[in-house]
């Protein structure tokens, strides 16, 4: 697991998205490099709002995911997802453990975005879900196509 002792130092503001790097280390002290970017989609301290974070682990894409996932909140969420274009193949760990809901919508989301990262060679991985949103993943058989894993470290060394 990272460090949660980290220095983040704020690079840029700018229309509510902010960038920086944190300064972490992994379970064995070495020094790891994790980049930032919180984009406020909806403010999580609302219930039904979404927040999403992008950071970056060892060259690998994590998307922190806050809130609850239904319909009012797919499009932008999947946009969210969407692999960035000068990327040739796409790693993304989706951390969804600040997820406390999710419906069918969510469902379609993921299946949009795996579709999205196969198609370019990469991958597309989810940490951290929590029981009842796991329990979804597992019923419609989300968890055979797309891997799910405790943490986001167990995601990105998988």
């Amino acid at each position: 697991m990272l460090s949660r002792t980290a220095v983040w130092v704020r690079e840029r503001e700018r229309s509510g998205t902010m960038a920086g790097h944190l300064v972490a280390r992994d379970k064995s002290g070495h020094p790891i490099t994790v980049e930032e970017t919180v984009t406020n989609i909806q403010s999580v301290d609302q219930p039904g709002r979404l927040s999403v974070e992008h950071s970056a682990i060892d060259g690998i894409r994590v998307v922190t995911v806050r809130g609850e996932i239904d319909h009012t909140v797919k499009d932008m969420l999947g946009k969210a997802l969407l692999p960035p274009d000068d990327v040739a193949h796409p790693r993304t760990v989706v951390d969804l453990s600040g997820v406390t809901f999710m419906d069918s919508s969510g469902i379609s989301v993921f299946i949009g975005a795996y579709q999205a990262v196969s198609d370019t060679q990469g991958w597309l991985r989810i940490a951290g879900a929590q029981e009842s949103v796991l329990r979804i993943l597992q019923i419609v058989g989300m968890d055979t196509l797309i891997s799910c894993h405790p943490t986001i470290e167990q995601a990105v060394r998988a």
